[in-house]
C-alpha cells in the first residue's frame, strides 16, 4: 500500500504545464532541504520523460550526485546517461563521482556507477571505466559481478581494440565458470553479443564449459536460460552418448511457462538428435517434443504466430513429431487471419493418407467463410493435398466441384487455378470437372485464372465440344490481356489446330500475327516465330513439341532449401525463423567507410586517365541498354549500381547546373549543346523540370537536336538517390531529326529513403541520357514538394502523439521572412501549394494564431510544423519537429521559397 501510494504522489511531477520552469528548477536543485532537492530531480526526470529538453540543468543535476540517498542516486544516473551525449565536457565532471560510487560498501551502488559508466557511449568515459570494470568483474558480490558481465559488450561497441588488449574478452570466459548462475548467464550473453558484432566464435565450447552451463541453467532466471540454451544450441556434441547427456537435462525446461524457453530448449534438443543414432532414443525424443510444441499454441495470438512459423521449419525437418496432432492446427473462428494462414499451410505439411478426409472437410468449411484472403487460401490448399496424396485427389475434386457450384467469384477462380495443377500432376482424370469449369468462364476476370483457364481448354481442346469458340472469345481481346494470358491463349490456340486443322486455321493464323507482328513483348514474339516456323516446316514434330507428356509436378511451394532449412533450424525462435530468410538478408550492420576529402577526389579525378574513362562509359551504356526493369535490381534506382559521378563530364560547374530550381512545369535548361569533359557531343541540348503530376513524381524533358543526324535510340539511367527515385519504364522518345525538338516525361517511381545517402541542398537528381549521338549527363534540381503527398494530412488525433514523441529536442525553429504581411488564411494557402496540410489552430494572447501543419513524403517520413502568424509581421515563425532530421534544411529551404516567390 506504501509503494502504490508513493507511486500515485510521483504521478503530480508529470504536470509539467508550466512556462518558465527552467530557473524554479534551478533554485530547487540547490536547495539545501534534501526531499526538495529529490522533488526538483523527480520533476526533471518527468520533464525528460515527456519530451522537454532539459539538458541546459545538467550542471545543477550533477551537483546533486554527492548523495548517500540511493534513490535520488539513481535518478541523477538516469538523466546523466540520457543527457551525456549532448554535454560530453559535463559528463566528464560526474567521473569522479562514478569511481568512487565503484567502491562503495554498498553493492547496489558499486554496480549502479559501473552500469551507467557502460551506458554512457562517450570515448573520454571508457578510459575512466576500465580500472573499475576490471575491479568489479572480481567484485565478491555477485550482483556486481553480473554487471559488469553485461557491461563489457557495451564497452566493446564502443571501442573493440581496448577492450581486446586489456583482456576483458579472457575476464568474459573466466566467468563462465563462475558459481553464481545469473553472473554465469550474464558472460554468455556478453561473449554471445561481442561474437555478433565481431564476426568470431568467442565462446569456444567444450565438456567442460557444457556442464558449467548446464549446471547453471536450472538456477537462473528465465532471460538466462534462453542465452544460456542458445549458446549450447552451437555446440557441436562428441557423440551420441554426450548428446544424449544434454537432452536428459535440457528436457525439463520444454514444461517452462515462458515460450522463449521452450523453443530454445527445442532447438538444442534438435541438434543434439542430429549425432543420435538409436532409433528408440529419437522415437522417445519425438514424442517429448510434441506436447510443449502443441502447448504453445494455446498461448496470445503473436506468441501463436512465432511459434506456427517456427513448428513449420521443424514440420520439414522432421515431420514425425506432430504427424498425428493435425487436428491441433484447426482454426478457431477468432483467430487472427495471420495465425490461420500459417496454421492451413502446416495442416497441408501434415496431410497424410490417415487424415486427409479430415482436413478436406476443414478446408471446405473455411472456403465457404467470408474472408476473401482466408478462402483464397483454403482453396488453394485443397489443390495441394490433391496434388501431394493420390489417394485424397477424387475426395479433393469433388469438394471443388461443390465449391465452383457455389458461383463465388473468387473461389471459382482459385479452383480453376487448382484444377489445372490436378490435370497436370493426374492427365486425363477427373475430366467430370470441366463441364463446371466452362459454365463458370464468366465470373473469370484474374489473370491467373484466366491463364489456367485457357491452358486447360487447349490441353483438352479434342474433349470440349466448344473450345474454339471458348477461346476465340479470349482472342477478341487478345491486346488488352496481361503478359502470363497472352502467352497462354497463343500456346492453347496451336494445340487447338494441332488437334483440330481444318475449322481453327483463321484462329491460329490470327494469333500468331497478333503475337508477331502487333506484340512489342520480346517473349511473346520470340514464342510466337518458334510456334509459326515449327507449324510451317514440320507439323509432326509440332505435335511432339507441343502436345506431348508434361514433366509431372509436385508441390514444393511451402519446401525451403536444405541449406536454408538447416541454417534456419539452428536459429529457431531468432528474427530469422520468423522470416524465413538468412539474417544477412534483413540485418545490415553499420561499417566505417574512409571518407575522400574534396581535394583526394579532385587528384584522383585528374588521375583518371581517358582509357579508363571509356571503359566506365562502355558500362554505363550497357546497363542503359538493358532498360530500367534490370536496372532497378542494382544498388541504384535505375542506376545499375554505377555512380554517374564518376565517368566524367559532369563536375559541378558544368553550367546550367547552378541555375534556379526547377519550378512547377517551368523547365530549366541542364544540358547545353558543347558539354566541358566530353567528347563527341556537340548538337544536343535538354531542358528539365521534375515535378509532380496527377500524384506521380515525374521527370519533364524537352530535347533539341542542332546536330546533323538524326537522333534515335534513347535511354535513361538515374544514379542513387536519396529518395531512391528510378524511372517507372523505358524512355519513350520518337526520333528527332536535325533542328526539331520533342517533350518527353518519364514517371518516377519512389523507394525507400536512402540513409546511405543522406539529401542534399539543394535536391538534385543526377541523370544519364543514351542518345545515338553519345551518352549526356546533367543535374535537375528540385524542392522537397516534389516527394510530398497531396492527400496525406494527419488528424489531431495522429498528430498530438508524434509532435509529442519527437519533443522539443528534435524542433528545429527558424523565421521566414516574407514579401508583406500576410492572414492566416493566405499563409495556409501558400503552404497547400507545397502539400503541406492544415491540421489545427489556435490563437495566443498577443494576438498571434498558431498554425499546425503536416507534411508526408513518398517514402512515409512525415514533418510536422508550427507556423506562427504575427498580425502586421514581415516574417512568420516555424517550429519544425521530425524523426528525419535531414529533411529540416530542405523544408525550410522549400517554405522560404514559396514565401519569397509569393
Amino acid at each position: 500500500m506504501v509503494a502504490m501510494r508513493q507511486k500515485q504522489n510521483d504521478g503530480k511531477f508529470f504536470q509539467t504545464t508550466k512556462r518558465g520552469e527552467i530557473q524554479e528548477l534551478k533554485e530547487e536543485l540547490h536547495a539545501n532541504d534534501k526531499q526538495k532537492q529529490k522533488d526538483a530531480v523527480k520533476k526533471v526526470i518527468a520533464n525528460m520523460t515527456v519530451g522537454k529538453d532539459v539538458s541546459a540543468l545538467f550542471a545543477d543535476v550533477v551537483n546533486c550526485i554527492q548523495t548517500d540517498n540511493i534513490e535520488l542516486k539513481k535518478l541523477v544516473y538516469l538523466y546523466v546517461m540520457n543527457y551525456a551525449k549532448a554535454q560530453p565536457e559535463l559528463a566528464i565532471l560526474a567521473i569522479n563521482t562514478f569511481r568512487k560510487d565503484a567502491t562503495d560498501p554498498n553493492p547496489l551502488i558499486r554496480s549502479l556507477a559501473v552500469r551507467t559508466m557502460g551506458c554512457i557511449r562517450l570515448d573520454q568515459v571508457t578510459e575512466y571505466l576500465l580500472e573499475p570494470l576490471r575491479r568489479c568483474c572480481q567484485d565478491q558480490d555477485p550482483y556486481v559481478r553480473k554487471t559488469s558481465a553485461i557491461c563489457i559488450p557495451k564497452v566493446y561497441d564502443i571501442n573493440p581494440e581496448l577492450v581486446e588488449d586489456q583482456g576483458f574478452v579472457d575476464i568474459l570466459k573466466d566467468l563462465l565458470g563462475d558459481g553464481n548462475p545469473m553472473v554465469v548467464a550474464n558472460a554468455v550473453a556478453g561473449l554471445a553479443e561481442i561474437s555478433q558484432t565481431c564476426g568470431k566464435d568467442l565462446l569456444d565450447l567444450d565438456k567442460g564449459n557444457i556442464h558449467k552451463l548446464l549446471a547453471a541453467l536450472n538456477e537462473c532466471n528465465e532471460w538466462g536460460q534462453v542465452f544460456i540454451l542458445d549458446a549450447i544450441a552451437t555446440y557441436e556434441p562428441s557423440g551420441p552418448n554426450d548428446s544424449e547427456s544434454i537432452t536428459e537435462r535440457v528436457t525439463a525446461r520444454l514444461s517452462h511457462a515462458n515460450p522463449a524457453v521452450v523453443i530454445a530448449a527445442i532447438k538444442v534438443i534438435l541438434r543434439c538428435m542430429e549425432h543420435i543414432e538409436n532409433s528408440e532414443v529419437l522415437r522417445l525424443l519425438a514424442k517429448k517434443l510434441n506436447p510443449p510444441l502443441v502447448t504453445l499454441l494455446s498461448s496470445e495470438s503473436e506468441v501463436q504466430y512465432v511459434a506456427l512459423r517456427n513448428i513449420r521449419l521443424i514440420v520439414q525437418k522432421r515431420p514425425g513429431i506432430l504427424a498425428s496432432d493435425v487436428k491441433m492446427f484447426f482454426c478457431k473462428y477468432n483467430d487472427p487471419i495471420y495465425v490461420k494462414l500459417e496454421k492451413v499451410d502446416i495442416m497441408c505439411m501434415l496431410v497424410s493418407d490417415k487424415n486427409f478426409d479430415q482436413v478436406l472437410l476443414e478446408l471446405k468449411e473455411y472456403a465457404s467463410g467470408v474472408d476473401v484472403e482466408f478462402v483464397r487460401k483454403s482453396v488453394r490448399s485443397i489443390g495441394r493435398v490433391a496434388v501431394k496424396l493420390e489417394r485424397a485427389c477424387e475426395r479433393a475434386i469433388n469438394v471443388l466441384l461443390e465449391l465452383i457450384e457455389t458461383k463465388v467469384n473468387y473461389v471459382v477462380q482459385e479452383a480453376c487455378v487448382v484444377v489445372k495443377d490436378i490435370f497436370r500432376k493426374y492427365p486425363s482424370r477427373y475430366e467430370q470437372v470441366l463441364s463446371a469449369l466452362c459454365e463458370s468462364m464468366e465470373v473469370l476476370d484474374e489473370p491467373e485464372a484466366k491463364a489456367s483457364m485457357i491452358w486447360i481448354l487447349g490441353e483438352y481442346a479434342g474433349r470440349i465440344d466448344n473450345a474454339d469458340e471458348l477461346l476465340e472469345s479470349f482472342l477478341d481481346t487478345f491486346h488488352d490481356e496481361p503478359l502470363m494470358v497472352q502467352v497462354q491463349l497463343l500456346t492453347s490456340i496451336v494445340k487447338l489446330f494441332l488437334q483440330k486443322p481444318s475449322s481453327t486455321q483463321d484462329m491460329v493464323s490470327k494469333v500468331l500475327k497478333c503475337a508477331t507482328e502487333e506484340s512489342t513483348n520480346h517473349d511473346l514474339r520470340d514464342r510466337g516465330y518458334v510456334y509459326w516456323r515449327l507449324l510451317s516446316t514440320n507439323p509432326e514434330a509440332t505435335k511432339r513439341v507441343v502436345l506431348g507428356d508434361k514433366p509431372s509436378i509436385r508441390d514444393d511451394s511451402q519446401s525451403l532449401d536444405k541449406n536454408l532449412l538447416d541454417k534456419l533450424n539452428s536459429e529457431l525462435s531468432l528474427m530469422s525463423s520468423v522470416y524465413h530468410k538468412y539474417p544477412e538478408e534483413f540485418v545490415t550492420r553499420l561499417t566505417l567507410a574512409t571518407t575522400t576529402s574534396a581535394d583526394d577526389k579532385a587528384a584522383q579525378d585528374d588521375d583518371f586517365d581517358e582509357e579508363d574513362r571509356q571503359a566506365r562509359r562502355r558500362e554505363v551504356q550497357e546497363e542503359l541498354e538493358r532498360g530500367p526493369d534490370s536496372s532497378r535490381n542494382g544498388t541504384s534506382a535505375g542506376g545499375g549500381g554505377l555512380d554517374l559521378l564518376d565517368l566524367g563530364g559532369v563536375g559541378d560547374d558544368s553550367p546550367g547546373t547552378r541555375n534556379a530550381p526547377a519550378q512547377t512545369l517551368q523547365k530549366v535548361a541542364v544540358l547545353p549543346s558543347t558539354q566541358p569533359g566530353q567528347h563527341g557531343n556537340q548538337g544536343f541540348a535538354v531542358s528539365a523540370a521534375f515535378t509532380r503530376q496527377r500524384g506521380t513524381p515525374t521527370l519533364l524533358m524537352t530535347f533539341s537536336n542542332s546536330s546533323p543526324g538524326t537522333l534515335n535510340g534513347f535511354a535513361i539511367q538515374v544514379n542513387k538517390n536519396p529518395f531512391g527515385f528510378a524511372p517507372k519504364e523505358q524512355l519513350a522518345c520518337p526520333d528527332i531529326s536535325p533542328g526539331s525538338s520533342a517533350e518527353v516525361s518519364v514517371a518516377m517511381a519512389p523507394g525507400q529513403l536512402n540513409s546511405n545517402t543522406p539529401p542534399s541542398h539543394p535536391l538534385l537528381l543526377q541523370v544519364a541520357i543514351k542518345t545515338s549521338l553519345d551518352i549526356f549527363y546533367f543535374h535537375v534540381q528540385f524542392d522537397l514538394s516534389a516527394v510530398l503527398l497531396e492527400n496525406a494530412a494527419l488528424s489531431r488525433d495522429e498528430f498530438t502523439p508524434v509532435w509529442q514523441r519527437v519533443g522539443e529536442a528534435g524542433q528545429k525553429v527558424y523565421s521566414i521572412s516574407i514579401d508583406r504581411p500576410l492572414d492566416v488564411e493566405s499563409v495556409k494557402s501558400r503552404l497547400s501549394l507545397d502539400n503541406v496540410h492544415y491540421v489545427a489552430q489556435r490563437q495566443v494572447d498577443d494576438g498571434s494564431v498558431l498554425l499546425y501543419t503536416s507534411a508526408q513524403t513518398l517514402n512515409n517520413c512525415t514533418v510536422l510544423s508550427e507556423v506562427t502568424v504575427s498580425p502586421g509581421s514581415n516574417s512568420i515563425k516555424v517550429a519544425t519537429r521530425t524523426e528525419t532530421q535531414v529533411l529540416v534544411p530542405l523544408y525550410e529551404a522549400m517554405l522560404s521559397k514559396r514565401f519569397a516567390s509569393g
